[in-house]
């Protein structure tokens, strides 16, 4: 089997080490769905992606994602550093300043922007919601999570957009990042609901981001994200239609990761429903081959 290329990026990260790490393979025709689910398991990062040609004609390429357990049909860091990789090698050129890229749920822009304050943010447009169901007490395994949490003023849902989120404020910044997460129970409750797991979140005040963010999909092998460009588009929906917008901000910031030692930086624009965008900078940390012996 021939070396591959294969990155490793930061993602939403205004230096290395603070971000998401994130797998690009490149050159992925050839690879199994078993040899690329095997290459997500060694890497053991939150997600490894593997591109390949598009199968649709408006896409400039096709993007398989893992986490190190199983294939899922989207993501949002991964999606932001696959397309990172593709522009810093000169793989893909973008036109009116963005490029397509062909996935599980099937055709996402990203915008790419440049500006004297940013080398380079990547946007990608988020899948529509589809929907918001509210929780409610009756169903057990998401009463034995919410029990155990200090929530804030909305009360908690499961969002589905793209990927299914059991979405939660939390009362204040210190509850959340104090929280000590029952694995097991979200878990339990993951399973039960078909969802990636819990995505709890705080409004902040007086800091230079207006939410903080923890996302935990222990049924997918990831104990914690450290930043989740879907999950935050999932609480962008939810607070869009909750109507706290009005008072955060419809262009807001958000601080997440800083439990696990990282520091990520994640934009959001959510004007509406169908027209909801995730961004922040990437920045290459390996570029090299991989050599696949099956």
């Amino acid at each position: 089997m021939p070396p591959r290329r294969y990155l490793q990026v930061d993602v939403f990260s205004k230096r290395p080490g603070c971000g998401n790490p994130l797998a690009v393979v490149l050159d992925a025709e050839g690879l199994s769905s078993e040899q690329m689910q095997k290459i997500a398991a060694w890497t053991n990062l939150v997600e490894t992606t593997f591109v390949l040609p598009p199968s649709e004609a408006n896409a400039d390429y096709r993007v398989r994602i893992f986490t190190p357990q199983r294939e899922i049909p989207f993501a949002g860091h991964p999606s932001l550093g696959t397309a990172h990789a593709l522009l810093a090698l000169k793989l893909v050129r973008a036109q009116k300043g963005e490029i397509i890229q062909e996935c599980g749920a099937g055709l996402i822009p990203i915008r790419i922007e440049t500006s004297k304050k940013f080398r380079r943010r990547l946007f990608f447009r988020a899948p529509v919601v589809k929907n918001i169901e509210a929780f409610e007490s009756g169903f057990e395994p998401a009463a034995a999570v919410f029990s155990k949490l200090a929530l804030g003023e909305l009360a908690p849902s499961l969002v589905e957009g793209g990927r299914k989120w059991w979405i939660a404020e939390m009362r204040d910044e210190k509850s959340l990042r104090s929280l000590q997460p029952d694995h097991a129970a979200i878990t339990a409750m993951s399973k039960a609901s078909d969802s990636m797991g819990l995505c709890v979140f705080s409004r902040c005040k007086d800091q230079d981001y207006q939410l903080a963010v923890r996302a935990f999909a222990p049924a997918f092998g990831i104990k914690e994200d450290p930043a989740s460009g879907a999950a935050n588009a999932t609480i962008a929906a939810y607070l869009l239609d909750s109507g706290t917008l009005q008072s955060i901000g419809h262009n807001y910031r958000v601080s997440q990761g800083r439990e696990m030692g990282h520091d990520a930086t994640i934009d959001l624009r959510a004007e509406k429903q169908d027209d909801i965008w995730v961004g922040g900078e990437c920045q290459t940390v390996i570029n090299a081959t991989m050599k696949w012996i099956d």
